[in-house]
């Protein structure tokens, strides 16, 4: 049966209570759940629905950091929960996975094992917890695909993402004949199964497209004019598609091309003694000395000169 979208939210309670109060209303949702924040003015709300087996909420919070316990969850029973970045991003760290999640990203999360998630400012999520068979009887080894990010490029997250959302703009449904509340449920699951199956050819495209960005990094490392941009422009994607790719390694293209640079440095240092310190700050992409001495010192905690000495 639907029920009615409850609404709650921190600005009704005193400031020093405010996230006394929140962890009373997660935990009341979902078992287990706990959240945590520094921020001196704790600001978020939450909207709350849910349909038969389906639990579904729509929160927004300041920076803060969620954890669930699994322990206390399986007292709810064996239950799934997708986790859908609908604003902002957050890092979401399971059976020792962390996946960066940007706006469309989404993750099946196991209940049987703790998690965390460490919320970025303004964030907004979509949550649905639901039985795990649900989804096992419509796909095959959904235990391969928990917890792996699912890729908001793909066709079929876009369009559970668009139908979940529909859910949320249709306002209160309690109201609704069980039938009906059935057939948008068993909808749901489809799609999710089809989301978790395309997650596979993300995953494979992510992993191509990494390796021709950092195939192209080593073979311009050398080249002082070489930014991120030329990346996005030699493989014909957009610099978002870039910044997206590197993020999935934990990187930023910017800080990943310094790296590389410093690393061909180090070898070079070594490797070519007769060479001056500056030829090869120069050799290796860069344009400022004492930059390059700087970023050397910072990266392997002594100047280059000294690097060279005690090797």
């Amino acid at each position: 049966m639907a029920h009615q979208i409850e609404h709650f939210a921190t600005n009704e309670v005193i400031q020093q209570e405010r996230l006394e109060f929140w962890n009373r209303i997660a935990s009341e949702t979902f078992c287990g759940l706990s959240i945590d924040s520094e921020r001196e003015i704790f600001d978020a709300e939450m909207w709350r629905w849910s349909m038969g087996d389906i639990t579904m909420i729509r929160p927004r919070s300041p920076n803060a950091v969620v954890q669930r316990n699994a322990r206390i969850a399986r007292a709810g029973g064996d239950r799934v929960m997708l986790h859908f970045q609908h604003a902002g991003s957050c890092l979401h760290t399971q059976a020792n996975k962390i996946y960066h999640l940007r706006a469309g990203d989404a993750i099946l999360t196991d209940s049987n094992e703790d998690y965390r998630v460490d919320l970025s400012s303004d964030n907004v999520m979509l949550v649905v917890e639901m039985p795990r068979d649900a989804i096992s009887e419509r796909m095959q080894g959904l235990n391969d695909a928990l917890s792996h990010k699912i890729a908001g490029e793909t066709p079929s997250s876009r369009l559970l993402h668009d139908f979940v959302l529909s859910l949320w703009r249709q306002g209160d449904q309690s109201h609704a004949d069980p039938e009906r509340a059935k057939g948008v449920a068993d909808i749901f699951y489809n799609l999710l199964a089809m989301a978790l199956t395309d997650k596979n050819v993300s995953v494979q495209n992510d992993s191509l497209l990494i390796n021709r960005l950092t195939a192209l990094v080593n073979a311009r490392i050398c080249d002082p004019d070489f930014r991120p941009s030329d990346l996005a422009d030699e493989l014909g994607v957009s610099i978002r598609t870039v910044q997206n790719a590197f993020a999935a390694i934990g990187e930023t293209p910017s800080a990943y091309i310094l790296n590389k640079r410093l690393a061909h440095a180090a070898d070079r240092l070594i490797a070519a003694p007769q060479l001056s310190v500056t030829s090869i700050a120069y050799e290796s992409g860069f344009n400022d000395c004492s930059y390059f001495t700087r970023c050397f010192k910072h990266k392997y905690g002594a100047a280059p000169t000294a690097y060279r000495a005690a090797h």
